[in-house]
């Protein structure tokens, strides 16, 4: 996202405002300069060294706070044990370097280097804050486990809900996540790592005033480094299986503009259903990857049916009708997208039978399709095409729900119905290339009948 919009500009800016206020006071104060400057240099290390490219990296405004597990996007011991040894200024002063020299794949990238480090600055500082309000400092300096644990404990809270806070004003200014459901669900996956992160602080910061000191300190980074480059290097594959995905998305789009920008609203409506369902994220990202490609097998099909202006014939049907077959042929050996390959191929199935390509009946379905099957209908009937308008939300509801029982899956039709009426419908905004002139014979139905994605005869 190259352009971030004025409003998160003010915000990011004002957070800013927040980070100087939090280290005003450094000029007053005695601090062992050298463990700041020690603390800066190691996290700003470790951020190189773990964080690969094209994952969160600084953070930004712009990007969606729930694709990445806060906490372990970003190396945290050496910050929070910063804020177990140090005033709250000074600590706040650690992640500036690390966050103002980390690697940012997207634009505009000074803003979101501000914005990362204005973020951890004001988060770091509040921690500082409440750990040594809680008598935090002397536990340190002189630990009686468990008591030691509680203000370091009040401290991760504090750091989760600080960045919880102000993740949710960034996507709901930048990504114009609705206002209700901008910080759901960030406090309590922040939680958990976060909290990992914060006894390796602890320990650090025990060792560091022990008689041990800084050297037995830093061997806590060993085994927490480990770990995040294995985190790392599951943010690579990622990035690899997102990369692959990209690409066949765009050769559809390429050969098919009736459906542009179409596969990524589906995945997203079949994203809403899945999580509706209560469905696990493993099976939630897959099924996301199920929506955006389930059309993935009309680079088979000749482009010059796909363009075709007017009705099919039955012969040109029948070629249509193969994409799904098509499509889970060029997937077979995509060993990530597991359950994904059963809905490319299932996706235009009916319950009562009339589907194809196999004609399968009810729970035979897979589940994966019959999620892709409401999503992908739903698109259809709420999407501008060439020939005819886009339907409002209320009525392509209604058209499902007369539907379902012959044609859909009623309890994905619910499912659905409950999502929208929680979070509403945000699509990503695509290029319309086609004016909308619909035909006065256009109809809710018609749109359901229509096989893949153009008028049907």
């Amino acid at each position: 996202m190259g352009s971030v919009p004025a409003w998160a500009r003010v915000y990011v800016a004002c957070v800013g405002l927040a980070a100087l206020a939090c280290m005003a006071p450094l000029p007053h104060l005695h601090v062992p300069w050298w463990v700041v400057a020690l603390l800066a240099v190691l996290y700003a290390g470790c951020e190189r060294i773990t964080l690969p490219r094209g994952t969160r990296g600084a953070g930004a405004p712009g990007r969606d706070a729930r694709d990445a597990p806060k906490g372990m996007g970003t190396f945290l011991p050496v910050l929070l044990a910063g804020a177990f040894l140090l005033p709250p200024s000074a600590a706040a002063l650690v992640a500036l370097p690390g966050a103002l020299l980390a690697r940012v794949e997207q634009r505009p990238r000074w803003l979101r280097r501000v914005w990362r480090a204005a973020q951890l600055a004001v988060a770091i500082w509040a921690t500082s804050r409440v750990h040594w309000a809680l008598g935090g400092r002397d536990a340190v300096v002189a630990p009686h486990f468990p008591y030691a644990l509680v203000p370091a404990g009040a401290g991760v809270l504090t750091f989760c809900l600080v960045l919880t806070v102000l993740d949710g004003g960034i996507l709901a200014l930048a990504d114009r996540v609705p206002v209700r459901g901008a910080w759901r669900g960030l406090f309590a996956r922040s939680l958990a790592p976060v909290a990992v992160h914060g006894l390796a602080g602890l320990m650090m910061a025990v060792l560091w005033r022990s008689p041990y000191g800084p050297v037995a300190a830093l061997l806590v980074l060993l085994p927490m480094y480990v770990s995040s480059w294995v985190f790392a290097q599951y943010h690579r594959e990622r990035a690899a299986h997102q990369a692959t995905i990209r690409a066949l998305v765009q050769a559809v789009d390429i050969k098919d503009g009736y459906t542009r920008g179409h596969s990524e609203r589906v995945g997203q409506a079949s994203v809403m259903i899945a999580r509706e369902l209560g469905m696990d994220d493993e099976r939630v990202e897959v099924l996301r990857f199920a929506g955006i490609l389930h059309d993935v097998g009309k680079l088979g099909v000749p482009t010059r049916l796909l363009r075709k202006d007017g009705p099919l014939t039955p012969e040109e049907r029948r070629v249509i009708e193969l994409h799904p077959e098509y499509g889970h042929e060029m997937v077979r050996g995509i060993g990530f997208l597991g359950e994904a390959r059963s809905a490319i191929l299932h996706h235009h199935e009916r319950l009562d039978g009339s589907g194809y390509p196999y004609g399968l009946v009810g729970a035979q379905i897979p589940e994966f399709a019959r999620v892709v099957a409401v999503a992908d209908a739903f698109d259809a009937m709420t999407s501008t095409r060439s020939y005819r308008r886009a339907r409002p939300v209320p009525a392509a509801l209604e058209e499902l729900e007369r539907c379902s029982g012959a044609q859909f899956d009623p309890g994905m039709v619910g499912a659905l119905v409950r999502a929208l009426d929680r979070y509403g419908w945000h699509p990503a905004v695509t290029a319309d290339l086609y004016p909308p002139t619909p035909p006065a014979s256009s109809t809710l139905q018609g749109d359901l009948q229509k096989s893949v994605g153009r008028r049907a005869p």
